[in-house]
């Protein structure tokens, strides 16, 4: 059973310029021979170090975390393969790339049914490339309050 989603193409779910961006990069295309769920976690566990959208340093090209989210965003990921991102053991980066999935493409009425067995998780990890440290469950609670600070301002923006 497919996760039940906002019903948004999957090129509204990020932002112009960062999904051209990912769709023209060289990784991306590379990401074309990867055919199965598990190809994709094991590219997360051996290439992403960071969840930020763009690389860092001069060359502003998307990051890898967000090209291989957007493979997942082309694979429609199934309930079962969620929960499998979500409590995966092996590395914190593909936790947290589930919870970006989650939070780009879920329907809103069931993200907190997602994230809150989440919410007090004491993994430690880095979601930046700074190498700031926090845990999954501070993580996860940023991207809510993020997704309803966001909501808010669309609907201030939207108002006469």
């Amino acid at each position: 059973m497919e996760i039940q989603t906002s019903g948004r193409p999957i090129e509204s779910l990020l932002e112009k310029v960062l999904c051209m961006n990912i769709l023209s990069s060289d990784y991306f295309k590379e990401l074309y021979r990867l055919k199965t769920y598990h190809e994709v976690i094991d590219e997360i566990y051996n290439q992403v170090d960071h969840v930020e959208p763009w690389m860092t340093g001069n060359c502003r090209g998307p990051s890898t975390s967000f090209c291989l989210l957007y493979k997942f965003f082309t694979m429609k990921l199934t309930v079962k393969q969620m929960h499998g991102l979500l409590k995966h053991p092996d590395s914190p980066y593909i936790r947290a790339v589930g919870f970006l999935y989650l939070r780009y493409v879920a329907d809103p009425k069931t993200l907190w049914s997602w994230f809150e067995p989440y919410i007090k998780d004491d993994e430690e990890f880095s979601p930046g490339s700074n190498g700031r440290m926090t845990t999954m469950g501070v993580y996860i609670r940023d991207l809510l309050l993020g997704q309803t600070i966001n909501c808010i301002y669309m609907i201030r923006a939207n108002k006469p």
